[in-house]
């Protein structure tokens, strides 16, 4: 099978409506993006509560570990809160497996400040001038004279690569500056600009709370509304990969993650639902 032959598989797996999956019971291991973890965890509980014959186990250490853990056949389901690369699709086929994806939520990256900050709100260029370093103070954008405190993502976080690609590479590519903190989580980023009123972050809609400001981007606030209509410029999927079309438990999975319980969960969870 080819790559182009993935892609279209891959494309007409993620607008999957439900088909049956038979009963047998099994245990599933699901790993991959921290983004996807809180309404992944949710999902989980409620659906080893109604199956008790089906045992899952849950762990979130970033979208690339996850592809990676898939392509090594060590877990059932990858988390990802970015489409699949290329790279990992030929890796993955080289040792028989094929990456399929399940949209199963929208998401907002949302750039966010200590609540202190009196900026509300950055352009794409902004955001590329102060993570590439261009930038360094915030009386530059509007704010106070104080220096800008850069915190980005590990290079195996899923969103690490939406904030590569819909900011840093956008025109001329730029690298991070060498002096932005690292955060190993969506959590741990959360926590580290709540605690540093110079901060700068990003994360998923479903982490922000009333400990961070979220910034509007060309002027358009991040919102379901926002993400659904397209009119928000960093919004995107998050996803599901299996190895193949799944089967039994999985698929059972799956197709409680695409149902109407399934969707309120990722509601309920501060996400947005695609179904």
């Amino acid at each position: 099978m080819n790559i182009k032959r993935i892609v279209f598989t891959a494309l007409f797996a993620a607008s999957v409506c439900f088909i049956g999956a038979s009963a047998f019971a099994e245990d599933i291991t699901i790993n991959g993006s921290t983004t996807v973890l809180p309404f992944a965890q949710a999902a989980v509980e409620k659906f080893m509560s109604a199956n008790p014959g089906v045992n899952i186990s849950l762990s979130g250490g970033g979208s690339g570990n996850g592809i990676k853990a898939l392509a090594d056949k060590t877990v059932n389901i990858a988390n990802s809160s970015r489409f699949i690369k290329f790279d990992e699709v030929k890796t993955a086929m080289a040792n028989d497996v094929y990456p399929v994806p399940f949209a199963v939520a929208l998401d907002c990256l949302l750039p966010m400040v200590h609540p202190s900050n009196p900026v509300n709100g950055l352009t794409t260029q902004q955001l590329k001038d102060i993570y590439s370093g261009k930038i360094t103070n915030w009386k530059d954008v509007g704010g106070d004279n104080a220096a800008i405190a850069v915190v980005g993502r590990d290079t195996s976080s899923g969103t690490y690569g939406t904030w590569q690609e819909m900011i840093m590479d956008v025109g001329e590519k730029a690298r991070v500056t060498a002096k932005a903190q690292t955060a190993a989580s969506s959590g741990a980023m959360l926590s580290t600009v709540a605690n540093n009123k110079n901060a700068i972050g990003y994360d998923g809609i479903g982490y922000i709370d009333n400990t961070v400001k979220p910034l509007t981007v060309n002027q358009v606030a991040g919102t379901a509304i926002s993400a659904k209509d397209g009119s928000y410029p960093l919004s995107r999927y998050l996803y599901m990969f299996t190895n193949g079309w799944p089967k039994d438990d999985v698929l059972n999975f799956i197709n409680y993650m695409l149902s109407a319980e399934g969707q309120a969960i990722v509601e309920s969870t501060g996400f947005i639902r695609i179904r």
